[in-house]
C-alpha cells in the first residue's frame, strides 16, 4: 500500500521514512554482558501528523524475538520540536522529547511509565539520537535504572531496506 502525500508538519522527519534494517547492532551495559542482535525499524505515517514507528530487535542465530518498541513520532509545527512516544514489550512506556536538526533527532526522557511488576532494575532515564548518514541510518540509546547511572547501551548501524 502507498502513503499518503505527508503532512506538512513531518517534512524535517521525511527522511526517516521507510524499513531499516541493522548491518551492525550491539547491547553494551556495566550489569550485563555485551552482546550482538539484529532490528529491523520501519518508519510509516497515514497522513496524520505523526510518524509510526515499530523497532522489532530479535537473536541474530536463533531468529527468537527480543526487544520491540512501537510508537509515534511528532513535530511541533513550525518548530523543530519533537515528541518521541513508545511502549516497550518489558511494560515500559516513555515519552522522549528534544529536536531534529537536519538528518539528526536527538531525544531525552521527560516522562516513563512502568508496570507494577516490572523487574528491577527499573530504567530512569533514556536519551536517543537517531542519525541519517547517506543511505545509513543510526540509533545510539544510553540508560540510566536506579542500579547505573546515564551509561551508553545500544548503538545500531542500519541499512535502508524498502
Amino acid at each position: 500500500m502507498r502513503m499518503p502525500p505527508i503532512a506538512d508538519a513531518l517534512k524535517p522527519l521525511e527522511w526517516l521514512l521507510g524499513k531499516w534494517k541493522a548491518i551492525q547492532a550491539t547491547a553494551i551495559y556495566p550489569t550485563m554482558k555485551d552482546f550482538s542482535y539484529a532490528e529491523e525499524l520501519e518508519f510509516t505515517h497515514n497522513g496524520q501528523p505523526n510518524i509510526q514507528f515499530t523497532f522489532s530487535s530479535f537473536n541474530p542465530e536463533t531468529k527468537a524475538p527480543m526487544h520491540r518498541e512501537i510508537g509515534f513520532i511528532r513535530i511541533k509545527p513550525g518548530t523543530n520540536c519533537v515528541a518521541f512516544i513508545s511502549s516497550h514489550n518489558i511494560g515500559l512506556a516513555d515519552l522522549e522529547e528534544g529536536v531534529v536538526d537536519g538528518q539528526q533527532l536527538t531525544l531525552e526522557t521527560t516522562s516513563l511509565g512502568r508496570m507494577s511488576f516490572g523487574k528491577p532494575p527499573a530504567v530512569e532515564k533514556l536519551k536517543r539520537v537517531i542519525r541519517r548518514e547517506g543511505d545509513f541510518l543510526e540509533q545510539i540509546v544510553d540508560m540510566a535504572t536506579s542500579n547505573t547511572p546515564l551509561t551508553r547501551h545500544l548503538f545500531a548501524r542500519y541499512q535502508k531496506s524498502q
